[in-house]
């Protein structure tokens, strides 16, 4: 029996939740006995486990048209805006743990790191993006843009390449986790060039 629109919601909210939940435990955890949940480097392992997770909410958000399309359920699109803003959340999160934790927010600094630092270039250039995306993901800027807002938001596919660009070049060894991230990736905009290509052949074949 397929989910109603009301549970799915719910659903979705606990499933998101649950990293940024885990890593609030692990941060507790830490704060009593250093060492037992984050490892040797809890700075690095906070950073690196919102990046994960915001990078995986991003592609989460991505394959919801696809499981549409693929599957026929229409009511999964309902949750697509909060999983989009669940990958923010936790990209933006992840961008001012590294701003307070690495840089102290030095201003000095952070244009240091920006122009020395390819992946903190490339990583910022995609959390930018976001944030254009989730400024602009209410119904009231859907209808000021109008054709506009929908381009605007094909951006997404570029800031989840410069995200799996920035997993890449941060990894220094196991690269499964990025392959599988970029072959997760490739996947989605295979299907979604399909299906553009569907829809032109479609329209052509109507005006015939």
């Amino acid at each position: 029996m397929p989910l109603n629109v009301r549970t799915l919601k719910v659903l979705a909210f606990v499933i998101l939740s649950l990293p940024l939940a885990w890593l609030a435990f692990a941060v507790v955890g830490e704060l009593r006995s250093p060492g037992s949940m984050l490892g040797a480097d809890p700075g690095e392992a906070v950073l690196l486990h919102l990046g994960e997770w915001g990078l995986r909410a991003l592609l989460l958000t991505l394959s919801v048209s696809t499981i549409r399309r693929r599957l026929g359920y229409a009511p999964i699109l309902r949750v697509r805006r909060m999983a989009g803003l669940f990958a923010f959340t936790y990209i933006a999160l992840h961008f001012l743990f590294y701003l307070w934790f690495f840089t102290e927010f030095d201003a000095r600094l952070i244009v240091e790191e920006l122009a020395e630092r390819p992946y903190i270039t490339v990583g910022f250039g995609a959390f930018l993006i976001l944030l254009a995306l989730a400024l602009t993901s209410t119904n009231g800027w859907q209808r000021r843009l109008r054709r506009r807002w929908q381009q605007l938001h094909r951006l997404v596919y570029v800031a989840a390449a410069l995200g799996i660009l920035h997993f890449w070049w941060l990894t220094k060894a196991g690269y499964g986790e990025v392959v599988f991230h970029g072959f997760w990736l490739a996947l989605l905009y295979a299907d979604r060039v399909q299906a553009a290509g569907a829809k032109r052949s479609r329209r052509s074949a109507q005006a015939t």
